[in-house]
């Protein structure tokens, strides 16, 4: 019998998305375990930053054991507890959301010279940037709305956006520039709740985004899947909310029934098609590298409209990621299969390169 890898699965974190990250690794773990391939870690982080581990996969309890990342041959994870190590073959973050999908863990991981599943660290801040990931899809072509990006730091006109949006037209969207899951994001009908959008956006980043509504916008999703020159999207999904006004972290999460997913969504050829390949290419433009899912609206002529990319999307059984591929005919196993040999595909590449100067 083969030895069985070893799985060091990462997930809640110092994030607003610590609750959903939980939720999404319990699948991970589940399949993982169930295939007979893997020995799961259950590496779980607090809202501190403190790494436990767990013996199952879950919220916070009081059997966890409090662990350290480190950097030596015998492991690199330490239980000071017992004064034991744990040596991981391979790393697979499901964080989602900032200390995690930003970047940040994914420079620890590529410190401590592991294996890791999915985007490395530039890829990971690219994506997570709201304006940076349009600036990306601006490259490669692709259409997107209108938007100004506010910034506690440098300061903004509010005359000068008031005017803005007067000019672009309402409804506008304001939402956090680095944060998912749609954490305060505010749909904004008139200027008469402008300024309150603005500041509860500012509760959670300290750059705001203000972008053009689409009125009756159909919100359509891609998978992807591979990395370099092999990337693959799924079939493209639609989610239609039916309790709100637009896929806020109520319908997502809380609201029962607020939401419907339709996948494959209902699409003229030619939109499917474009929306797939405008995904792979905002994707290889980033440096993507194992999966992302590419998120789009449509108006009601048909046109397309890049609204961002999330590195690390939901990965439960009734997020879209999965749904995704297994519409497209590739199995929830096989996809973490695969995004687990490339994560050592990618870690081999990079031991070839040269420390040395020439």
């Amino acid at each position: 019998m083969s030895k069985k890898l070893k799985a060091a699965v990462l997930y809640g974190g110092k994030s607003t998305e610590h609750e959903v990250s939980v939720h999404s690794a319990q699948t991970v773990c589940a399949e993982l375990s169930a295939s007979g391939k893997y020995e799961v870690i259950h590496v779980f982080i607090d809202k501190d930053g403190k790494w436990f581990l767990q013996r199952v996969c879950g919220p916070k309890t009081q059997t966890d054991r409090q662990i350290t990342p480190v950097i030596l041959p015998q492991g690199n994870l330490f239980i000071p507890s017992c004064g034991e190590y744990v040596k991981a073959d391979v790393f697979f973050p499901v964080l989602h959301g900032t200390n995690g999908e930003d970047g940040t863990v994914q420079g620890l991981l590529e410190s401590m010279d592991v294996p890791y599943v999915g985007c490395g660290v530039l890829a990971c801040a690219l994506g997570m940037d709201k304006e940076l990931s349009k600036l990306a899809a601006e490259r490669c072509g692709v259409p997107m709305l209108p938007y100004k990006k506010l910034s506690l730091s440098a300061g903004y006109d509010w005359d000068a956006l008031t005017s803005w949006a007067a000019q672009t037209g309402y409804p506008l969207f304001v939402k956090p520039v680095r944060l998912g899951s749609s954490v305060g994001v505010t749909k904004v009908k008139s200027e008469a709740v402008l300024r309150q959008a603005v500041e509860f956006a500012f509760r959670f980043d300290s750059d705001v985004l203000v972008e053009k509504g689409v009125e009756n916008a159909r919100e359509i999703f891609c998978g992807l899947f591979g990395e370099g020159e092999n990337i693959r999207s799924s079939e493209c999904g639609e989610l239609k909310t039916l309790k709100s006004e637009f896929f806020d972290y109520q319908a997502k999460y809380i609201t029962e029934g607020g939401c419907e997913t339709r996948v494959p969504a209902d699409l003229p050829a030619e939109v499917r098609d474009l929306i797939c390949r405008q995904s792979r290419a905002v994707f290889k433009e980033l440096g993507g590298c194992g999966l992302a899912r590419a998120d789009f609206l449509v108006d009601e002529s048909g046109k397309a409209w890049f609204s961002e990319i999330n590195t690390l999307p939901g990965m439960s059984r009734t997020s879209l990621y999965p749904q995704l591929f297994e519409a497209s005919g590739l199995a929830y196993a096989a996809i973490l299969d695969g995004l687990i040999q490339i994560a050592f595909d990618v870690h081999e590449r990079k031991k070839k390169f040269s420390l040395e100067r020439m």
